[in-house]
């Protein structure tokens, strides 16, 4: 049964409305049949095991077999540099984690973040320019056209890559981005030899970049990366390396989904998408119940137990994978109120969007800032949005879940 459902959640026909499917996994917070992983749906039982020490991410400490209904569909860094924090335990994900976040943000860089939001907000204006400029309004792609570029343009201006070699970083973020969303009609050892090249290209560029700022430091993160050595010690040039891949890649898939759900949710929502409009600081409650909603990662595969564990009266073993199902445990109706409702003003909402525990989302600030900002200057300058395409095409990846294309049409936009 559990299987069943999983292929069901993972079949590409089922990828526009999940939730049917989830709810029915609900019935069973912890299940199990033959050589697949246990699935825990339900939200206490989730964030719980997401705070248990005893739950691994290092693919070391798997034992079970069976356990690749994903295919490469998870696999956000590949396998041409060493695994970053998200993959490990501590103590190396803490010294790593640490490390990173000195540059990043609070207490040592309490104001990076922030600081970047009138840099935000120019890109968000000339990507809507940009719009303006093609003059086709009858048909915009928002994702192509604006999701998919934002936040590479942000990682880019946070690590501090020079402004001529941006085009490159959007070549390479397409690359990879299409290798963790498999196209069934393209061939695998093409599409694999592209990803492969684009890796390798991207981690040439930045260990020569890495050494450069070793030299000749600046104040962007990137030379804070390379050169900072506090009480942890500092990086090497391959811990450097595959964080800042983590930061480009997964960060950038992230962030992608969470701004073109959330605009797809407030069309199909137009009193929310007009209260928007008329009151930008709704911002705020807005995305963080679309991180609810429709989160932008839709469950996380390839945990493992470090030792016999009891969830909802089911024992886990030792050694065995586990699956956790966070867009199902953000509609569980024993946490939240009318949770298949999308409703801006809900209270109290502890969501799963961005996980929780050690390996929460690491650039959660900067993608609440970039949705907070993208969502409310659409919603302000779009005159009479409006899909063209209801569902959208879909991307292929069920882990991270969003539309590929977003049509829309327009009346005009506004100044």
């Amino acid at each position: 049964m559990t299987q069943a459902l999983l292929r069901e959640i993972i079949d590409y026909a089922n990828r526009a409305n999940p939730y049917p499917l989830y709810e029915e996994l609900r019935k069973t917070p912890v299940s199990h049949d033959g050589d697949g992983p246990y699935v825990v749906s339900t939200y206490y039982e989730i964030h719980s095991l997401l705070h248990d020490p005893r739950i691994s991410s290092d693919a070391k400490n798997l034992k079970a077999t069976g356990d690749d209904l994903l295919g490469d569909q998870s696999d956000e860094e590949g396998t041409t540099l060493p695994p970053s924090f998200l993959k490990l335990d501590p103590p190396d994900h803490d010294r790593l984690r640490r490390m990173t976040n000195r540059p990043f943000g609070p207490p040592h860089a309490p104001h990076r973040v922030h600081d970047m939001r009138d840099e935000l907000g120019d890109l968000v204006t000339g990507l809507i320019d940009g719009i303006v400029e093609t003059g086709q309004l009858d048909r915009i792609d928002l994702v192509d056209q604006f999701a998919y570029p934002f936040p590479v343009s942000v990682i880019c201006r946070l690590l501090g890559i020079p402004r001529e070699d941006e085009p490159r970083f959007h070549v390479w973020a397409e690359t990879l981005a299409a290798s963790l969303d498999p196209d069934p009609d393209a061939d695998p050892t093409q599409r694999g030899q592209g990803s492969m090249d684009a890796r390798m290209e991207l981690g040439m560029y930045l260990a020569g970049l890495i050494e450069e700022r070793r030299k000749n430091p600046g104040d962007d993160m990137l030379s804070q990366l390379a050169t900072a050595d506090g009480p942890d010690g500092a990086m090497t040039t391959m811990e450097a390396l595959s964080t800042s891949a983590l930061l480009l890649i997964a960060g950038h898939e992230t962030t992608v989904n969470l701004i073109t759900n959330g605009m797809l949710t407030l069309l199909r929502h137009p009193e929310a998408l007009e209260r928007l409009r008329n009151d930008p600081d709704l911002a705020v409650p807005i995305v963080e119940e679309l991180l609810r909603y429709e989160p932008p990662v839709q469950l996380l595969p390839q945990r493992t137990t470090l030792s016999d564990i009891e969830v909802a009266g089911v024992t886990i073993p030792k050694g065995a994978s586990v699956w956790l199902m966070l867009a199902a445990g953000n509609r569980d109706p024993k946490r939240f109120e009318n949770p298949d409702r999308f409703d801006p003003d809900r209270k109290d909402i502890q969501h799963l969007g961005l996980g929780s525990g050690i390996h929460s989302c690491f650039g959660a600030p900067l993608a609440r800032q970039e949705a907070q900002l993208a969502l409310s200057e659409l919603a302000r300058r779009l005159e009479n949005p409006r899909l063209l395409e209801d569902p959208p095409q879909y991307r292929q990846n069920s882990v991270l879940r969003g539309p590929r294309h977003l049509p829309i049409a327009c009346d005009g936009i506004r100044p």
